[in-house]
């Protein structure tokens, strides 16, 4: 007994350590894909306050990736979200800018990847609230840098205020402000303080994944190293090329077309779909790592 109990042991912690394999990467891409992207598909329906020059909405919720990128594979979740919002909203929706998508990607992608690789414990309240912040902080950063940066090229007239000279730069802190405070306080810090607690140690074995620890490697976290840091300035410049393709009428694959509401339901079906492929590849890879483990027994004993 004591044999087979010490075998187990060993094999499970031989299979869900640091790194992860091709199926599990897989599952944690359609999951955060299909989340964020029902996620944004509520968001279509949810009307805007505008005060003033001053808009007032929730940009996406964070604590979705958050939560995932927290817990899981932060590269294969910051892949996985920007391509779920692209596909259930914008190119569902016939509000797809082509090209121009891979200036949103690009931000989206930074911000949940360096975000979570950030957070080594997510039990740890600070890492989770730096976190949220983080995400909207990183993405709304990039993305007023890419409006200012279109205004003094040339390609885009600047939003002007009658009384303040320079209300381009005061409309977009408070813009930024309003961001952060909705979509990364409201939406952000308070699910997660609640929701990565409840699922850590809950939702990694259904993956075959160890939870996360302090002191363990994170799989798919950013490399704490100079060429990643000229990596990341490098792809967020690069977006503002993609930003301006819109602008000048170059973004080659484009799709504008007014569709009926309708297609809500229509990207909500496609995204259950996935959900779905999702849950049956959690179960055929569950149902692989127990029949290996059993003849693993087997042998041991």
């Amino acid at each position: 007994m004591t044999t087979t109990y010490d075998a187990r042991r060993g094999t499970l912690r031989g299979t869900a350590g640091p790194t992860s394999s091709t199926s599990q990467n897989l599952m944690i891409f359609v999951l955060s894909m299909s989340l964020f992207g029902l996620s944004n598909i509520l968001l279509e329906v949810i009307p805007d306050v505008s005060l003033g020059p001053v808009e007032i909405s929730v940009s996406y919720f964070v604590f979705i990736p958050l939560t995932l990128a927290a817990l899981l594979s932060p590269f294969w979740v910051a892949l996985g979200a920007p391509l779920g919002e692209i596909v259930f909203t914008d190119l569902l929706m016939g509000d797809f800018s082509g090209l121009a998508e891979v200036e949103g990607f690009i931000q989206m992608f930074l911000a949940v990847f360096i975000a979570g690789s950030l957070i080594r414990n997510p039990r740890s309240r600070v890492q989770l609230v730096l976190g949220a912040l983080l995400v909207v902080g990183i993405d709304k950063l990039l993305s007023a840098a890419v409006d200012l940066a279109k205004v003094w090229v040339g390609v885009e007239e600047a939003e002007l205020v009658a009384g303040l000279p320079e209300s381009i730069l005061l409309l977009e802190g408070i813009g930024f402000v309003v961001d952060l405070l909705m979509s990364g306080v409201l939406f952000g810090v308070v699910p997660a303080l609640w929701l990565v607690p409840q699922l850590h140690g809950r939702l990694e074995p259904l993956l075959g994944l160890q939870p996360r620890e302090p002191g363990r490697p994170v799989p798919g976290s950013a490399p704490r190293a100079t060429w990643f840091v000229v990596v990341a300035v490098l792809a967020g410049a690069g977006s503002f090329f993609f930003a301006f393709l819109e602008e000048v009428d170059m973004s080659p694959g484009a799709l504008d077309a007014e569709l009926d509401a309708s297609f809500l339901w229509i990207s909500a079906g496609a995204a259950a779909v996935l959900l779905t492929i999702a849950a049956v590849l959690f179960a055929v890879h569950r149902r692989r790592a127990a029949a290996t483990s059993t003849l693993r027994d087997e042998d041991a004993a």
